[in-house]
């Protein structure tokens, strides 16, 4: 039974009621969370946005919302992907770092140890992931190579012994600094294939650095690292992982985490943006009731409604097991591709405020550019999907 406009969580951007997918508990862990999110997180952003620091005395009362893998949702089994979409959609359209933040743990480590791990280490490392007491962060990026990671990668490992010694540098690593663990992938010298290795932040060797004066997505904190004979127990290694078609099925996993940020973003900026033009008045009249405002407003909700949509189907189709590298690159391009016109359009309606924190049309605004780009830029993704369609690569080498 889909309920009324007024007992629903979505029904400003919502338009086609796509939360009626929900079971009524799904909704109740996302009530949580959007309380949460709007009387703790909310009243803190624009402050922490301009001082470019994520507000830490989030951290654990959003741990302890108990969001990954609800009780009262995996009584039967483990969360819904769907729930698990919805969760970061909730998550970005308040802000998209926290909802970087959060998917740093639940959705690239969860998914590092989820298709990495041996089964044995599965079952050691998961319920920490879960329940945060095991922090980690997917390192996978370096200085020299972003897009050519697969064939550029030069971070390197090397067996000796028991141990493995790593040495080389990452960039761009999203919450390393508040980690326990950095998944780290490295080309291992015997036989040039990409391996993975939990590192333990504070190990001999390992330099964290925070990367500053950045422009977009201000809150998330994120490293460069150096690697200088960083020793690892074989034991820390994902034994799952032994070529870069490994990491390749965890990135397409991953990019739906992406599309669905992309989404929240766009549900963000277009509510900042109806708020704001039906409580401005301009030529002693509501701004919402100019033709050209309306118009805005009308794009931003249908790329709005065909992004869930298209995340929706995405989502519904890996929960049955069907993952294609075309697949969650189509999704990642295209609704990240309309997240930049949407939230353009949102700075336009609000004019010169527009740019300002009070606004918050603003920050989803400067936000969206670091999505556009990470976890495969438009290019990348767009050259995935080519390659399935004419079944040629057109990757240089």
């Amino acid at each position: 039974m889909t309920a009324s406009a007024s007992e629903r969580l979505y029904s400003v951007c919502d338009y086609y009621d796509a939360e009626s997918l929900l079971t009524a508990a799904e909704r109740g862990v996302l009530s949580r969370l959007r309380s949460f999110l709007d009387t703790e997180a909310k009243p803190l952003l624009a402050e922490y946005w301009e001082r470019g620091a994520f507000p830490e005395q989030l951290t654990q009362p959003l741990i302890e919302l108990d969001i990954m893998e609800p009780a009262e949702l995996c009584a039967e089994g483990p969360a819904r992907g769907l729930f698990n979409g919805f969760r970061i959609f909730e998550l970005a359209r308040t802000d998209a770092s926290l909802a970087t933040f959060y998917t740093a743990q639940a959705g690239l480590f969860r998914t590092a140890i989820r298709i990495g791990a041996s089964a044995e280490q599965q079952a050691l490392w998961m319920p920490k992931v879960v329940d945060f007491s095991l922090k980690g962060v997917f390192s996978l990026t370096e200085p020299d190579h972003g897009s050519d990671i697969a064939g550029g990668l030069a971070t390197t490992a090397e067996r000796v012994g028991d141990q493995w010694i790593l040495n080389g540098a990452k960039r761009w690593i999203g919450g390393a600094e508040s980690a326990d663990v950095l998944a780290v992938f490295a080309r291992d010298i015997a036989d040039n294939q990409v391996k993975a290795f939990l590192v333990d932040r504070q190990a001999p060797g390992v330099t964290l650095s925070k990367i500053g004066g950045k422009t977009s997505l201000r809150m998330m904190q994120n490293a460069d690292i150096e690697l200088r004979e960083v020793r690892v127990p074989e034991a820390m290694r994902l034994h799952g992982v032994n070529s870069f078609k490994d990491v390749a099925t965890m990135l397409k996993a991953m990019r739906s985490d992406v599309a669905w940020i992309a989404t929240g973003v766009q549900a963000g900026a277009f509510e900042a943006a109806l708020a704001y033009v039906r409580g401005r008045d301009q030529f002693g009249r509501s701004l919402g009731s100019f033709q050209l405002v309306q118009e805005k407003l009308a794009r931003m909700l249908g790329n709005l409604t065909a992004s869930l949509s298209l995340v929706i189907r995405l989502t519904e189709q890996q929960s049955k097991g069907v993952y294609r590298d075309e697949d969650s690159a189509l999704a990642k391009m295209w609704i990240s591709l309309h997240m930049r016109e949407t939230v353009a359009l949102a700075r336009e309606v609000a004019g010169g405020n527009g740019i300002t924190l009070t606004c918050d049309v603003g920050r989803f605004h400067a936000d969206a550019e670091a999505i556009y780009s990470y976890e495969g830029t438009h290019e990348i993704n767009a050259l995935i999907v080519g390659r399935a369609l004419t079944g040629r690569s057109a990757f240089t080498h």
